[in-house]
C-alpha cells in the first residue's frame, strides 16, 4: 500500500478501528477501512492480517505494544513478511525502519505538556513518518499546529463521542483512531 492509497482511504473513511484482540472481528465487520492492532501477538497476528486483507481493510500493528514480536529490525522485518501495511510506534527508529521494509510508519506522540509538544516538533524535524498520531486526540490546539505541516495527522485517545470525532477533523486531523465500536460506523 502506498501512502497516497492510505490517505485516499482515510479521506473516504476517517475513523480507524483501534482494537485489541477481542474487538478484531467487530472491526472486520465495521465500515472502517483501516485497523490499528494495539495488542497484536505473535501467535495470531498473521491470521489477523490475512483476515483484514480479505475484508478489504488495511492493518497497522502497534509494535511497542505487540506481544512476542521484537521491538527491533527483526520485528519490523517479520511484520513486513506477513503483509502488514504499516506499523505504529513511539520509537522514531522503528518508524524509520518501516520504510526500509516497504511499510508505512505512524509516529505516535503524547501531547502531555508544552515540553512534550516541543519535543514532537524536534522529532519531526529529524524523522520522516508517513503520518503522526497525536494523543490524546481531544487536543485540538496541538492537532491544529501539526496539521498545518507536511505530515498528515491522526488523532487518537480519549475520543468517545461523535462530537469529538467531528471536532478533531475540524481541527485538521486527517483521521481518528478509536476503540469505541459505535464510532466506527460514523
Amino acid at each position: 500500500m502506498t501512502k497516497q492509497e492510505l490517505l485516499d482511504r482515510l479521506e473516504q473513511s476517517p475513523v480507524i478501528a483501534a482494537v485489541q484482540d477481542t474487538a478484531f472481528e467487530a472491526a472486520l465487520r465495521s465500515p472502517a477501512e483501516v485497523i490499528f492492532c494495539l495488542k497484536a501477538n505473535l501467535l495470531t497476528v498473521k491470521e489477523q492480517v490475512k483476515a483484514a486483507h480479505e475484508a478489504g481493510k488495511c492493518v497497522f500493528v502497534h509494535l511497542d505494544l505487540a506481544d512476542g514480536i521484537g521491538k527491533d529490525k527483526v520485528g519490523v522485518a517479520y511484520l513486513a513478511g506477513i503483509g502488514v501495511d504499516g506499523i505504529i510506534s513511539t520509537r522514531t527508529q522503528l518508524v524509520r525502519l518501516a520504510s526500509e521494509y516497504g511499510l508505512l510508519g505512524v509516529q505516535r506522540f503524547f501531547a502531555l505538556d508544552s515540553k512534550g509538544v516541543e519535543s514532537m516538533a524536534e522529532t519531526l524535524a529529524g524523522a520522516a513518518p508517513d503520518l503522526i498520531e497525536i494523543m490524546p486526540g481531544i487536543a485540538g490546539k496541538v492537532i491544529e499546529r501539526f496539521a498545518r505541516g507536511a505530515t498528515p495527522v491522526i488523532a487518537g485517545g480519549l475520543i468517545e463521542t461523535k462530537k469529538e470525532v467531528t471536532s478533531v477533523l475540524e481541527h485538521g486531523a486527517l483521521a481518528v483512531s478509536t476503540g469505541r465500536e459505535e464510532l466506527w460506523y460514523l
